[in-house]
């Protein structure tokens, strides 16, 4: 009977979930969905741009304690696709580039300080964090090795999303490089729905002016006169 050794080292176990609620209120839910589905839709036709909302990214090779999830990032380099986890080093050791975190009432100043470190130590190259209670927004943007603060940030357009940032009453406008607006899903499906029924109407339009014009051609036709001739 052959019996098994016991492993030296134990398999690092990487969780898909830290048990943490996506959201605490509707207002932080929804400015994640805004924010994750319009970069999807920025970069639907790149297939060598990944996007993810809530994804735990481990860094660090058999480290499961290090980790974080942002509300939303974004990776140049990594195919799109479904993952449980963003490992790092199954990913070309790509760290995401550009990350969100949306704030809700229940963030700490010690957590998101603790994030601001997290994503300066391993290499994300933009930060934004969104207060949509306060409409306050802060960016951070890698400079000389390190996240820099953005001073300026009304305005402020992402080196790596070329999107516009504009603070307006009552809250965050986002601008797509042609100068379109971040939308909700549901004003994008309505702007959709909209747009085929005036396809249809002119459709409809363009349909009843040939009846009509058939209509005429057989009238003349019927009085001796040839539409067609000159």
């Amino acid at each position: 009977m052959v019996q098994l050794q016991p492993s030296s080292e134990e398999e690092v176990i990487y969780p898909d979930s830290d048990g943490q609620p996506m959201a605490d209120n509707t207002k932080q839910f929804r400015w994640i969905v805004i924010i994750k589905e319009n970069l999807d839709w920025l970069f639907a036709n790149d297939p060598n741009v990944f996007v993810a909302g809530d994804l735990l990214w481990y860094p660090v090779e058999g480290n499961n304690k290090i980790r974080q999830a942002p509300d939303a990032m974004v990776v140049f380099g990594r195919p799109k696709g479904d993952r449980g986890s963003y490992k790092q080093w199954q990913e070309a050791n790509i760290a995401p580039q550009v990350v969100f975190e949306i704030l809700s009432p229940g963030n700490r100043r010690a957590e998101m300080n603790r994030k601001l470190l997290f994503y300066d130590r391993f290499g994300v190259e933009e930060y934004y964090l969104y207060d949509p209670e306060q409409n306050n927004l802060s960016g951070w943007v890698r400079r000389e090795g390190f996240l820099d603060v953005i001073e300026s940030i009304d305005n402020w357009v992402s080196p790596r999303l070329n999107i516009r940032f504009n603070l307006v009453s009552p809250q965050l406008q986002i601008f797509y490089p042609d100068g379109s607006q971040f939308l909700t899903y549901t004003e994008i499906s309505q702007r959709a729905q909209e747009a085929e029924q005036r396809a249809e109407q002119a459709e409809t339009r363009a349909q009843e002016a040939e009846q009509r014009a058939a209509r005429l051609a057989e009238k003349l036709r019927s009085m001796g006169i040839e539409p067609d001739e000159e």
